[in-house]
């Protein structure tokens, strides 16, 4: 007879599970995770009658950041939170922000942005987010082939061999970085296929780029990079101000 037995995980355990549940979370408009911009204020664990529940809190930058991103961000991190394995419940707070009661009431009611904004002082919002979401994942496009074929082109690469490569070619040439990680990432959020044997260089309808319009559009992808560096700089700038960090 085999004897089964099930292992509860650690609190410690848990709250890690939080942690990179967390770092699946991103900020639209900066293209990272809420973890690493230090938007995660705390996660705490209780322990309820059914099980353990996680309190986790987000801040941002300043006290008028977008209603709109912060809504997403609490609600994806709800959503990702929620799936951890070892949880009953979740709570996902954002704090010390004029939207605050409007965002955290909607995204634990599960409902809607435009009905959580409904009535409130925040104003109200008339469309759901999800155009939002795709406009700004492919601006990570955007950005993402900036990152990779930048060095691809310092290292040599001309713009006849970038329009011919695919994103096989980029990983024998750059190695499989991050950079590459999030922009297959990016093109999948998209439908835009992401195989080695894809071409590399793709618009934000995943048609392929050639050579003649390649060097305009890694102007626009330059552009988007340079974008989401300088508000990524103020943005954690006007974190560590605010917070003392």
């Amino acid at each position: 007879m085999t004897i089964s037995f099930l292992t509860r995980p650690t609190s410690e355990e848990v709250v890690g599970r939080v942690w990179e549940a967390l770092r699946t979370v991103r900020d639209p408009e900066l293209d990272t995770d809420v973890v690493s911009l230090d938007f995660v204020a705390s996660v705490e664990l209780a322990e309820a009658d059914s099980g353990p529940v996680a309190h986790v809190r987000l801040r941002l930058p300043t006290y008028f950041c977008a209603p709109n991103f912060a809504f997403l961000m609490v609600a994806d991190a709800w959503d990702a939170v929620s799936g951890v394995e070892g949880l009953v419940d979740v709570e996902v707070v954002l704090i010390d922000h004029f939207a605050s009661d409007a965002i955290n009431a909607g995204v634990a009611a599960r409902a809607g942005f435009v009905t959580s904004m409904a009535g409130t002082e925040v104003g109200e919002a008339v469309s759901e987010l999800h155009d939002l979401r795709r406009t700004f994942t492919e601006r990570a496009l955007m950005a993402g082939t900036d990152l990779v074929v930048r060095p691809l082109m310092r290292a040599g690469a001309t713009p006849e061999q970038v329009a011919g490569m695919t994103l096989g070619d980029a990983v024998e040439s750059s190695g499989s970085s991050d950079d590459l990680r999030r922009l297959r990432a990016r093109r999948r959020e998209l439908g835009i296929p992401s195989e080695d044997s894809d071409p590399l260089v793709v618009d934000p309808s995943g048609a392929t780029v050639g050579v003649e319009a390649l060097p305009l559009h890694l102007r626009k992808a330059r552009s988007y990079q340079v974008g989401v560096d300088a508000n990524t700089s103020i943005c954690r700038g006007q974190l560590a101000v605010r917070y003392g960090l």
